[in-house]
């Protein structure tokens, strides 16, 4: 059963890495990097449920790194916003004359 969670795990991370190196739209690459984020916490979380089932402190890691990775998201689509709103800009290479 471990094999087939590290498999979907294996399978989100690469999605993820994919859409997150291929795309020009700012939210899609955000969405690429939420999957692969998804990705490392279901293979912890499955490798620790599987080797210590015991343990409920992994599962709280788990619990507060998609609290913390949700709000960093909601962050990040925050300031997409603010950017297009000021500047009419929604694609990666288009913001890059917003350094210093």
């Amino acid at each position: 059963m471990l094999q087939i969670v590290l498999t979907v795990a294996a399978g989100l991370i690469g999605v993820g890495l994919f859409g997150a190196l291929s795309q020009q739209s700012i939210v899609m690459v955000m969405m690429g990097l939420e999957l692969v984020l998804n990705g490392v916490l279901l293979a912890g979380g499955a490798a620790w449920y599987f080797l210590a089932p015991e343990l409920p402190d992994a599962q709280m890691l788990v619990v507060v790194a998609l609290v913390v990775m949700a709000v960093e998201m909601a962050m990040g689509f925050a300031v997409t916003v603010a950017i297009y709103r000021a500047r009419q800009v929604d694609m990666v290479d288009m913001a890059t004359d917003l350094r210093g």
